[in-house]
This record gives structure tokens, sequence and C-alpha cells, in this order.
């Protein structure tokens, strides 16, 4: 026997008539109008996504956690007094539940946009109290009530309400910051899933169980209701699980979750597509309509998993995010397109013959709009034309479909009661919200907040005596550096470089911003004379939160360089030095892996004393004295026994040169004199002992032509010195800025205060360009201190040595009980020590001296597996 529910005109039509109920119809007319004031809001934010990249956040969020979430609210618990053929809730209280909704929706708007975590915080707990109240509703009417064949639907409308839940504590903790840098990537792209795929895929998908035979005119099949319960398993599990694996970083857990999902909606289509029998649909336009938008559904979740698949997380969500406009404008968007196809004839007709009078007027020239609108949305992920072009089709579709439906509202009247007057607030209520939800998710969802312009221009003009530009990095939920020091009226240039496999942007309080950068892209943002300090961070909503902040700072002092690199503050001596700024362009780091020792007995070298400029830190160009033209100077390597003949020639054309080999022994009296500007010294020496020795220059004040860049390595294997995988050098030593042999400069050295620490002559290089190895593989670390004046404590983070040897002579060999945990030696002691890396990871070298660790003596082993 079929009952009245599953007649499709007749389930149709009842809805409808209930609006005549005083209490109802108020109730869906203050809906239908937070619907549409939401969907507005969003249509002028996303209006502003070109200039503000937060705008299209804010556009996609109001329509979909706004408009959608005040939808889905009323009409979930409705079709459940429908479907259940339970008691209706008091309204009284189905009115407190939807005013804490829109209430936390706005507090959650305007927290993220305002950047006030804690009322973000507050209202997404509000949030979550007012659905969990929802979900209890729709669990108490399943109990007592009469049922039906499609009280399964239900339980999307169940499920949909816990995935919002869980959406909303996920949201919140990434807005706010909480979720960290290390799990923002996972906890993000699981609150885009459980929010598009939960809480807006389940109960669309769950009530085209309903619409879809009612749109075709055919009787609803016999396992309708076993099909659903299936999907509602497949999705549902799915969802959850993936949901709970991109929580906590796991990918092929989540892409095993959201192939079910995927699963679970083929198995949905299976049966809408059995359900097409030939005969013509009640209307072809609504049934195409919502077939396609059914297929989109599919595609969008196949490529989900298909990226998933393809991509670590921590890279995944650029690409899972191009998704967003795919199941916005593709799904969504048709979705409403179809229903109200369908739904608006039936409603404001007064007969069959009206009816088919309004749905002529709706459906012509379907076919045009429909493969506009498609053609759209496949173009709308392509970057450049093709996703302008894609953005203009979907547009020109959905107002082909507004223009005819605004004449069917004005064209269809009602006769009278229940089918006539009674119900017109709430059908134009509708309406504004639908017209004004397919225009936001069309603007909205076409992308937007693209790489602009290359060069972001400060406001106002102006020259400056001083400039300086300052490479930014946007990386890891940080921006490099994370503070900048400058002179009060230096004019401040911001190169911004973003890194990271997501979007980021930099926002300046009270200046100028770059646009949304893709990976790889860069943008400058001239500041003008800095006069105060100021604050800089990325606009994204969570990404300040989260960290990703810069401060700009006026230091007291005068002057600031001749601009450009050299202009740095850390290049006067004043301080300032930043770590994490970037290194300019063009630079490379030192090769840390010395040459083996050469072939033969003697070995020639010839070395120039001269005056070099050399980047000794990120961004920080030094004027040194050196051998070679490097600081350390080149290293020397051969076996005992070997002869080293060194020609010196003093290409400094103001001070005098000498040289000093701690390998040798001979009188200094000849050898390490000081030689005046052009003159040329031999110096031959023969190591007769092994070791990792010192050579510096041998001119008094040792001290600042040392500290200046004046040294250098000599390594003398041991005899039987057994072949490992990867050596490495490193000469430790203190860097001292400003100009080279200044009363400032001076004064530092004498009282041992550097400016940074470093190895191989450039502070933090090694942390910025990492060492290679592999697990498993035996890596040799020679390492001399330089000082001047420091010496060092060289140790792994995560090794043990195996093998020290220090000052000519084996402490510690292979096989042996013990293990080592640091190298240390005084200033020009020398040795090398040895270990193997347990697994892949990154591994920290450093002087345990976390004074010298913490100013540039640092760098990283990137080991692979």
């Amino acid at each position: 026997m079929t009952s009245r529910l599953d007649r499709p005109e007749a389930t149709a039509g009842r809805y409808p008539s209930r609006f005549g109920q005083s209490g109802l119809k108020a109730r869906h007319l203050r809906a239908h109008i937070a619907v549409a004031a939401w969907t507005g809001s969003a249509l002028v934010a996303a209006s502003a996504q070109q200039t503000l990249p937060v705008a299209r956040w804010l556009a996609i969020h109001l329509f979909l956690l706004g408009a959608a979430t005040t939808a889905l609210v009323v009409w979930s618990e409705h079709f459940a007094v429908a479907l259940l053929h339970a008691r209706r809730p008091d309204e009284r209280w189905s009115d407190a539940r939807l005013a804490a909704v829109n209430v936390a929706v706005a507090g959650v708007l305007g927290g993220v946009w305002a950047d006030r975590p804690v009322l973000t915080g507050a209202a997404c707990a509000l949030l979550v109290g007012a659905l969990a109240a929802h979900f209890t509703v729709l669990v108490r009417m399943g109990r007592g009530a009469l049922g039906g064949r499609l009280a399964p639907v239900v339980g999307f409308y169940r499920a949909a309400a816990v995935a919002l839940i869980v959406g909303a504590v996920l949201g919140g903790l990434v807005a706010t910051g909480h979720a960290g840098p290390r799990y923002y990537a996972g906890l993000r792209l699981a609150h885009i899933h459980v929010t598009l795929l939960g809480w807006i895929g389940l109960p669309v998908l769950g009530t085209l169980f309903m619409l879809w035979p009612t749109v075709l005119g055919v009787r609803m099949a016999e396992r309708t209701t076993r099909v659903a319960r299936r999907v509602l398993a497949l999705t549902g599990g799915g969802l959850l699980t993936a949901v709970g694996a991109l929580a906590a970083g796991l990918r092929w857990a989540a892409l095993a979750g959201v192939a079910a999902y995927a699963v679970g909606a083929v198995v949905a289509m299976e049966l809408f597509a059995r359900t097409v029998r030939g005969r013509r649909p009640v209307s072809a336009a609504a049934a195409s309509t919502l077939g396609a938008a059914a297929g989109w559904l599919c595609a969008g979740v196949v490529a989900d998993a298909v990226i998933l698949a393809a991509r670590p997380l921590t890279e995944a969500g650029e690409d899972i995010g191009s998704l967003i406009p795919v199941v916005l404008v593709g799904f969504v968007a048709q979705v409403l397109i179809g229903a109200l196809t369908y739904l608006l004839p039936i409603v404001l007709g007064s007969g069959p013959k009206e009816r088919a009078a309004l749905r002529a007027v709706l459906e012509r020239g379907w076919p045009v709009r429909l493969a506009a609108l498609n053609g759209g949305v496949a173009l709308l992920p392509l970057p450049g034309p093709a996703g302008t072009a894609g953005a203009a089709l979907a547009a020109f579709a959905g107002l082909a479909f507004a223009v005819p439906m605004v004449r069917v509202l004005a064209r269809g009247s009602g006769e009278s009661g229940e089918t006539g007057p009674s119900r017109r607030p709430v059908l134009l209520g509708t309406a504004a919200g639908t017209v004004l939800i397919v225009a936001a998710v069309l603007v909205a969802g076409s992308g937007g907040g693209t790489d602009g312009p290359a060069v972001a221009a400060r406001p106002g003009g102006g020259a400056a005596t001083v400039t300086r530009t300052v490479d930014v990095t946007l990386a890891g939920m940080r921006i490099r550096p994370g503070r900048i020091e400058v002179t009060r009226g230096t004019a401040l240039k911001l190169r911004v470089t973003n890194k990271d496999a997501q979007r980021h942007d930099l926002k300046v309080d009270g200046g100028p911003a770059t646009p949304l950068l893709s990976r790889g892209r860069s943008s400058t943002i001239d500041l003008g004379p800095i006069t105060g300090n100021r604050t800089a961070w990325c606009t994204l909503p969570g990404h300040r939160a989260a960290g990703m902040t810069m401060d700009i700072v006026v230091r007291r002092g005068t002057g600031g360089g001749t601009g450009g690199h050299e202009g740095h503050s850390a290049a006067t001596g004043t301080g300032g030095l930043d770590l994490a700024a970037g290194f300019s362009d063009g630079w490379k780091p030192r090769d840390a892996a010395p040459a083996p020792a050469p072939s033969g007995k003697v070995h020639r070298t010839e070395l120039h004393a001269a005056r070099r400029t050399i980047e000794v830190a990120p961004g920080v160009k030094q004027r040194m004295w050196t051998f070679g033209g490097t600081a350390p100077g080149p290293t020397l390597r051969g076996k005992v026994g070997d002869v080293f003949e060194i020609t010196l020639v003093n290409d400094d054309p103001t001070m005098g040169h000498g040289i000093d080999f701690h390998a040798g022994s001979l009188s200094p009296d000849q050898a390490m004199r000081t030689i005046r500007p052009g003159e040329r010294l031999v110096y031959r020496f023969r190591a007769d002992r092994a070791g990792a020795w010192l050579y510096h220059c041998s001119t008094a004040p040792m001290l600042q032509h040392m500290g200046n860049g004046m040294y250098g390595a000599v390594v003398i294997d041991p005899p039987g010195l057994r072949k490992v995988d990867h050596e490495y050098l490193m000469v430790s030593s203190e860097l001292y800025l400003g100009t080279p042999g200044s009363a400032a400069q001076v004064a530092k050295m004498r009282e041992n205060a550097p400016d940074a620490w470093a190895f191989n002559g450039v502070a933090a290089q090694y942390a910025r360009a990492p060492l290679r190895a592999r697990a498993g593989e035996r890596v040799r670390f020679w390492v001399v201190a330089a000082g001047p004046s420091d010496g060092i404590a060289f140790h792994t983070v995560g090794t043990v040595f195996d093998t020290v040897y220090k000052e000519g002579a084996y402490l510690l060999r292979p096989g042996q009980p013990g293990g080592s945990q640091v190298l240390d030696l005084a200033p020009a002691q020398g040795g090398f020590v040895e270990t193997t890396f347990p697994a892949a990871g990154h591994y920290s070298f450093v002087d345990h001296d976390m004074r010298h660790a913490e100013a540039g003596a640092m760098g990283m082993v990137e080991v692979s597996d």
C-alpha cells in the first residue's frame, strides 16, 4: 500500500500547507529573513575579496556558517517532524535555539574579523551548546513517533548536527591559535571536511532520497530505506574516520575515510540513477540540475581522495581548498536551483495549468543555463583567465535563473487561505534568501584573494636618507624574521616571499599589505620612514593567533649605514641581529665537506691577504680581513710527513699581515714575520703530527686580526684513518660586527661581547642550508675552535659520539662501551667526532654553551631514509 508520503506531488504539496499555522509561519519568516541577511552580507564580503584576502574567508563562512546553518537548523527540524510523524517541538524553545545559533555565528565571525580570540572561543562554545540542543531535539523526536518509510533520512540530519559540533570545536582551535603551528594544517583540513561533507553534504544527500523521486514523478524504490541506512553508515563512518585521522595527521587513514564517504555517495547515486525509468519527469530542468549537483559532490570527494593520496597533509591544504568553489557552486548552488525549479510552481500555482505555466517560465533555456553553470564549475579551480572565465559562466547561469524566478514570484498569486496570501511572506523570504544565496556562492566560490602585483606601494611619498630592505619569509605558520630593529627615520622595505604550501599575506599595522601570496610568490611593501614601533601579521583567520606575527621596533641611536644590506643595524655594531631573517639573493652556504688529502708529499698554496665584504649572518654584510677572500680561509689538508709550502701575498693596501700555522714546528722569527702591503712571504713547514690545527694572522694585535676573519684550519689525517660516508668541518668563531679596527668594535673584542657566534664564518648558515646524510651512515665532524677568545662544546642533538679524537689522540673508539656527548675544545684546539644517525629526521648540532648556540653557533643535519 502506498502512503501519502510516498506520492510525489502530494508530498511536495503537503509541506507548504503547514505554513498556514501562525507560529510556524512566523518562525519560517524570521528564519528566511536571517538567511537573506547572512547571504547578503556574504555577497558584500565576497565583493571585497580582491583587496581583503580575509574577506573571502568571511564570505564563505557568512554563507555556510550563517545562512546554511540557519536554514538547516530550521528545515532539518521541520523535515524530521514530517518524516517521523512526530509532534512538533515547542516553538519558544525552537526560537531560542535558532537565536542562540545566530548570536554564536555573529560572535565567531566578529571575533575572527576583529582578531579577538576570546570572543571567538566563547562564540564557538555557544554554537556547540545550541547545536547539542538541536541534536537532542532530533533524537527525542524519534522516541514514540509513528515513523515512516523515510524515517532513516532523519539520521542524516542527526549526523549533520554532530558534524557541525565537531566542526565548531575544530574551527575554534584553528581560529584562536590553540591548534599551534604543528597541528594547524591537519586540524584545518579536518574542519573543512567535517563542515562541507558533514554539515552540508549529509543533510542534502539525505533529502535527495525524498526529493529525487518526487521530481521524477515516480514511486519511491522499495529498497530506498535500506540504501539510505547503508549510505549513512558509509558516509558518516567514513567522515568520522577522515576527520579523526586528519586531526591526528594520519594521511592514509584519512584517505580511507574519504574513500568510504565516496563509496557511500556512489551507492546513493546508483539508486537515484535506477529511479529514472524512461518516463518524462515532472521537471526535466530540476532533475538534470539535481543530477549534476550530485555528480559534482561525487567528483569533489574523489578529487579530495586523489589529493590526499598524492600530497602530504602539510601541502594538501591549498589544493583541497581549491575544491571548495566546486562544492559550493557545483553542488550546493545547483541543489538550490534544482529544488526551487521544481518546488516554486507547486507552491505558487493554484492548479495544474498555472503550475505548468510557471514551470515553463523557470525552465525556459535551461539546457544553456545548465551547460554554462557546469562548464563554469569545471573551470573554477583553474588559475588565471580560465578560473575567471569559469566564474563568469557560473555568474551568468545564476543570473539566468534569478531573472525567471523573480518573474515566477510576480506571476504566482495563489487563491486564498492556506495556499494563498497567508504564505506569501514566507515565500518572499525564501526567494530573497535564495537569490542572495546563489549570488553569494557564485561570487565567494569564484576564487579571489589571488596573487597580486609584485609591489605594494606605501602611502605617500618622500625620500629618506637611509634605506633598508629586509627579506621576509612566510612558512610553517611563522614570519621570519620575527623582529626587525631599525633606527628612527630609516626607510624600510619588506620583500615578502611565501615559502609555505598554503597561501599567506602580510599586513602592517596602520600601513599597506601584500596580496594573498601562493607558494613561491613575492611582494614588496614600502613602509617609508619608520618613526614608531609597528606590528605585522598574516590576516588569514587563525594565522595571527597561531603565531604569524612580526615586530618592527625603533631602537635608540643615530644613523644606520649607507643603505641596502650594508646599512643593517647589525653591521654598525649596535645590535639587532636577527638570525631568522633571510639571506641575500645569490647567497650560498660555505661547503662544509673538506676535500680529501691530495696525493703527493709537497702541497703548494698561495694565500692572498685581502679585505672583502662578506655576508656573515642572514641579511648582514660585514667588511672582513681575509686569507684567500674568505673567512675562515681555505682549508689545507694532508697526511703525516707532508710538506706545505704557503706563499702569502699581502694585497691589503693599508696594513701589514703575517701567518702562523700551528701544524708546523719552526722558528717564528722569519716565517711568521709581518709583511707590508704588496710583499710576499714563503712559509714552509713539515706536518709531523696528526690533528686538526688552526692557522691565523700573526700580526699584532692578533685579537683584531683574528676577530676580523684572518684564521683557517689545517687537517692532518691520523695514520690509518678509516673511511666514512660523510665528513664535515666546522671552524667555530666569534663574530664582531662594525667597522674593522674601530674603537667600538675593539671594545667588544676586549670585553668578549661578540654580536654572534658562527660555524665556518657565517652565523646560522647551516640552519638555513642543512647538511645531508642518510640514516645509518657514519658521519665525521672535524672541529677547530678559532676563537679568538671562546672555545666550543660541540654537540649533536639525538645522537651519541662513538669516536672522539682530540688534540692528536683518540679518547674513544667504536666498540668501546662508553660514548661521548660533547667534543670540548679550548680556543685554538681541534679534533673530530664520529656518529651514525639512527633514523630519518632533523638533527641539530650546536655549541652547547647555549649563549653561543642561540646566537648563531648552530646548524642542522637533514637525515633521510
